[in-house]
């Protein structure tokens, strides 16, 4: 595999990461209701998988927009 190829695999993995957060939001929602009884406002679980998620998400496709310029000049 080429190196000028490699920002392909990173945006996939940044795409990949909002669906799972999306996913486990949903699947959050779900459970927050029927589990948790409220033990904790619904938006600390939105925090937690913006934390694990989505800065992650958008870290890898910084460095995936940078390579793609490095790459394609």
């Amino acid at each position: 595999m080429k190196k000028s190829n490699i920002y392909k695999i990173l945006y996939a993995i940044s795409i990949l990461l909002i669906i799972t957060f999306v996913a486990l939001v949903g699947y959050d929602y779900f459970y927050y209701y029927t589990d948790y009884f409220g033990a904790a406002p619904f938006y600390v679980f939105i925090l937690f998988r913006t934390v694990t998620f989505v800065i992650p998400s958008v870290i890898v496709f910084i460095i995936a927009r940078v390579l793609r310029k490095k790459y394609n000049r």
